[in-house]
């Protein structure tokens, strides 16, 4: 990819596994200290209290939820993926000391609807075809530059559209938990106004609702990280096309000055007129008295 880095990138993959071994070192060796020689009470759990954190009807419509936002964010990646490959199908010319001419944005556009036509749409592509249109009907450079920044701000705005879904199922996973916290509360309510046996359905009816709460939470963590992650893909693949089309387009574009325009022509001939407007007020007075 023919970009010129602006910064060094940073390495968060290393650092997650540094902090993650980092407390690990420090926080494993208390726990050991300050636990209790007796078996935590999750480890003697029978399998019915497991269904009941992990397969209750709010948790499978929350793990409906999840998978579905994972395919959809999958489909994402695989998507930026591709869109990445554009760089290297040499759109623009990126030879050193390269100009583009206005004759030359018809035959680049030519070049470009191949190559979609071949590999299917990008961004980078669309961007650079909306550019060449405008150059083709204008030789300004800051055109083309308002252009290309009105297009990357296009696409911007069509990723955030196709995160509608995702952003949605975001929002939906704790809804769908707080409402199994609510269901809960409501059983355990009921059960402890009748008294006696019922105050172990109480129980059962509380611990429902934050089972709910604990799996929708850990659940919408998850997906908001990785919405995160993807539109800061999103994000990066439209500025790099930016940066693309500012250093092999608009940095290339050749704007021969106007003839006649400039300023030294300009005050050239006006130096001249200064200079024979005398000239032939003097010729003319001296012809006068040669006739006297």
């Amino acid at each position: 990819m023919s970009l010129t880095p602006t910064h060094k990138p940073t390495r968060e993959w290393p650092l997650l596994v540094l902090t993650v071994g980092l407390v690990g070192i420090i926080c494993f060796p208390l726990w050991q200290s300050f636990a209790s020689d007796n078996t935590p009470s999750w480890a003697s759990w029978p399998p019915e209290r497991w269904a009941r954190l992990l397969l209750g009807p709010e948790q499978i419509a929350n793990y409906c939820c999840f998978t579905w936002a994972l395919f959809i964010l999958t489909s994402h990646y695989l998507e930026m993926r591709r869109q990445r490959k554009a760089f290297h199908f040499a759109l623009l010319p990126t030879e050193e000391g390269a100009r583009i001419l206005q004759e030359d944005a018809r035959p680049l556009q030519r070049k470009i609807d191949q190559i979609v036509s071949l590999r299917g749409p990008f961004v980078l592509a669309h961007m650079i075809r909306q550019a060449l249109a405008k150059f083709s009907l204008s030789r300004s450079s800051q055109d083309v530059r308002e252009t290309v920044r009105t297009q990357a701000e296009v696409e911007q705005g069509r990723f955030a559209i196709g995160m509608a879904t995702v952003n949605y199922l975001a929002w939906a996973i704790p809804a769908i938990g707080f409402f199994g916290t609510v269901r809960g509360l409501a059983g355990s309510m009921t059960m402890a106004e009748q008294g006696g046996q019922q105050i172990r359905l109480a129980t059962q009816h509380l611990t429902v609702a934050f089972d709910c709460t604990l799996v929708a939470l850990a659940l919408s963590l998850v997906v908001m990280y990785l919405i995160h992650v993807m539109q800061r893909e999103e994000e990066s693949l439209v500025i790099d096309c930016q940066q693309y089309c500012l250093e092999h387009l608009v940095g290339r574009i050749y704007e021969p000055e106007p003839l006649g325009e400039g300023p030294a022509l300009s005050s050239l001939s006006a130096g001249i007129v200064r200079d024979q407007t005398p000239r032939g007020a003097i010729a003319g007075s001296l012809g006068e008295r040669f006739q006297r």
